[in-house]
This record gives C-alpha cells, sequence and structure tokens, in this order.
C-alpha cells in the first residue's frame, strides 16, 4: 500500500518507493527552476529490506509513491540460522522473516525476545529490540 506525493514535498528522513522497493531518504537537492523549465529534485535513499543505495531525478510536480509503514510488536518463537519465526502480539499472527544481518542484532535475538518489526509492501524486517521475555 502506498499514497502518492509531489517529489518537491519529500524531506531528508522520510520514506519513498524506488524502483519498486521502499527506500529511507538520505539526501534531497532542489535545483532552481530555469528560463523554460521547472525545479528538478534528486533523492538519494538506501533501501529498507537490502540497504542499497538509489537515486530518483524528477521535476518538483512529479508524482512518487510514499509507502504506508505498519510498526507492529512482536516475540521470537523460535529461531534458525537463515530465519525467525515471530508471533504478532496483536493478532497473534506466526510468520517467518530473515534473520536481520545488522551488527545491533547479533546474540540479541533469541527466542522469547520481544522486538519491533514494520510490514511494508508484504514484507517484514525486524528492526529493532525491545525487550527480552
Amino acid at each position: 500500500m502506498s499514497r502518492p506525493a509531489d517529489l518537491g514535498s519529500v524531506k531528508e528522513g522520510s520514506y519513498v518507493i524506488i524502483d519498486g522497493e521502499p527506500c529511507r531518504v538520505v539526501e534531497v537537492e532542489k535545483s532552481k527552476p530555469g528560463k523554460h523549465g521547472s525545479a528538478k529534485v534528486r533523492l538519494t535513499a538506501v533501501s529498507v529490506f537490502t540497504t542499497s543505495k538509489r537515486s530518483y531525478i524528477g521535476t518538483a510536480e512529479t508524482h512518487i509513491e510514499i509507502p504506508m509503514i505498519d510498526k507492529r510488536s512482536g516475540q521470537i518463537v523460535s529461531a534458525t540460522p537463515s530465519s525467525l519465526q515471530l508471533m504478532d502480539l496483536q493478532t497473534f499472527e506466526v510468520f517467518e522473516t530473515p534473520v536481520p544481518t545488522e551488527p545491533e542484532f547479533q546474540g540479541r535475538l533469541q527466542p522469547g525476545t520481544e522486538v519491533e518489526y514494520w510490514s511494508v509492501m508484504e514484507k517484514k524486517k525486524i528492526m529493532r529490540v525491545k525487550g527480552t521475555g
């Protein structure tokens, strides 16, 4: 799910969809309008799921998609070396998600641990550890 917005209204730290991937904007460059043209905006963003850098260039009036981010709490039910099984603490739905590769998660994701995860465009990713159970 997403909603449209003008490219000129996007600010650093917001989220956009570039090439079908939700990304966090890390840099916004705006040029002034020329004699016969409109102002151009250049975004540099980092993918939420793959952490790869992406760029997007367009006029300030160009429509860009803003992803709807669903921030939820979950509890780790079981862990394997490549994936984690999480249970949503509101709906009690159980699903699998890949183990995050960020160093702050190393050794902290054990069964019973409560985490915050984001659900964006049918994908889920653990964003932070809330506490231990």
